[in-house]
């Protein structure tokens, strides 16, 4: 199992040096990789309408691939992971050559997680269709492997066409690994034909047991074998208890998941050295 942190962007605040300290901090405590979440816009509550989102347009959300190309210049080892990226509301040939250009300039350090969002306020301010994305993300991910092995692409889908190009330079990895977010019936159907992982939401592997039985028959289905598909867990801090991180660790590694990542989100902190001071907490754990 390999361990990354996730970036608390809502929390940490804007200061470069403080984002830097971060990076080289996760770095030097040997953490594999960084997770960071996506959302370009965020929406006002007291609109037409109203809105209910976890969000709103008081939440600070760095891009997570400018911000990796940021943590990227100042380490050497660090992965980095969007988790997830809201792929259907991005221009798939856009998407593919900033990433293929941040995988490029980090010597091949990312992986892509990807999934469908739930902010139609979102979609609509960047001109995307919020009902059909599950069936073209389909096509996305398609899309991005082939602009992501090939030099040029000749390819005509229901919403993409694209006409003998390709995009230059070519990421390092071919192609870059592409994991789906998530966690209803049909994202793990899909997951299990087009994904090289999954990143389930449930905090214990006792809360993901039946969802992971079902993904496995889903594998099955389409040939594919559980040994060969990866599973990233996502832990909160919680109350910080050391024991209770590692029951939910021990179950996790029974589960052969393959990444787990620590959110110290929603833990209270108001500074970036309390969001360090506890990953550094969790690193003295897993040393």
């Amino acid at each position: 199992m390999k361990f990354g942190a996730v970036y608390p962007q809502t929390e940490f605040g804007n200061d470069p040096a403080a984002i830097k300290d971060f990076a080289q901090t996760l770095e030097g405590l040997g953490f594999n990789h960084v997770v960071a979440y996506d959302h370009v816009l965020g929406a006002n509550p007291q609109r037409p309408g109203g809105w209910q989102g976890p969000y709103t347009y008081q939440s600070a959300f760095q891009e997570p691939l400018t911000l990796f190309s940021f943590m990227a210049g100042v380490t050497s080892r660090l992965g980095f992971t969007t988790g997830i990226i809201i792929l259907p509301q991005r221009q798939t040939a856009l998407f593919a050559k900033q990433a293929a250009t941040l995988d490029v300039l980090s010597a091949g350090r990312l992986r892509v997680g990807v999934g469908l969002g739930w902010n139609e306020i979102e979609y609509i301010g960047l001109n995307e269709d919020f009902h059909t994305r599950g069936r073209r993300l389909e096509e996305q991910v398609q899309l991005l492997r082939l602009l992501w092995t090939q030099e040029l692409v000749t390819f005509k889908g229901r919403w993409h066409e694209i006409q003998d190009a390709g995009i230059n330079p070519l990421p390092v990895q071919r192609p870059i690994p592409i994991w789906f977010g998530g966690y209803v019936e049909a994202v793990q159907r899909r997951a299990a034909r087009l994904a090289d992982g999954w990143m389930p939401g449930f905090r214990t592997f006792v809360d993901a047991k039946s969802s992971l039985e079902m993904l496995e028959g889903f594998l099955a289905e389409v040939g594919r074998d559980r040994s060969t598909f990866g599973i990233e867990a996502r832990m909160p801090y919680g109350d910080g208890n050391s024991d209770t991180w590692n029951k939910i660790l021990q179950g996790w590694q029974t589960a052969e998941a393959t990444y787990f990542d620590f959110n110290t989100l929603g833990a209270g902190f108001t500074t970036p050295a309390q969001h360090l001071a506890a990953i550094q907490k969790f690193a003295q754990l897993i040393a």
